[in-house]
């Protein structure tokens, strides 16, 4: 994405505070988000997925085989 059609802080602001982008209101779903891990919705506990970006989602697969890779490696010790 080019800087000329990257959205401001205007629209990024209204898309995470859109109750709509919000799955359950737990996961953030927001095909027009480019972001990878976009703010959760109180913004001072940090980042969330956006799960309708597909490189988002094979970061967070990746995260956990790696967590659950190592967790096995650790326990074998």
């Amino acid at each position: 994405m080019s800087r000329k059609n990257k959205p401001n802080f205007e629209p990024l602001n209204e898309w995470n505070n859109n109750p709509d982008n919000w799955k359950w209101g737990i996961f953030y779903f927001n095909k027009n988000d480019k972001r990878i891990f976009p703010p959760k919705r109180s913004r001072m506990l940090g980042w969330t997925i956006n799960f309708a970006n597909p490189l988002s989602v094979l970061v967070f697969i990746a995260a956990i085989v790696l967590a659950i890779m190592a967790s096995k490696y650790l326990n074998h010790r």
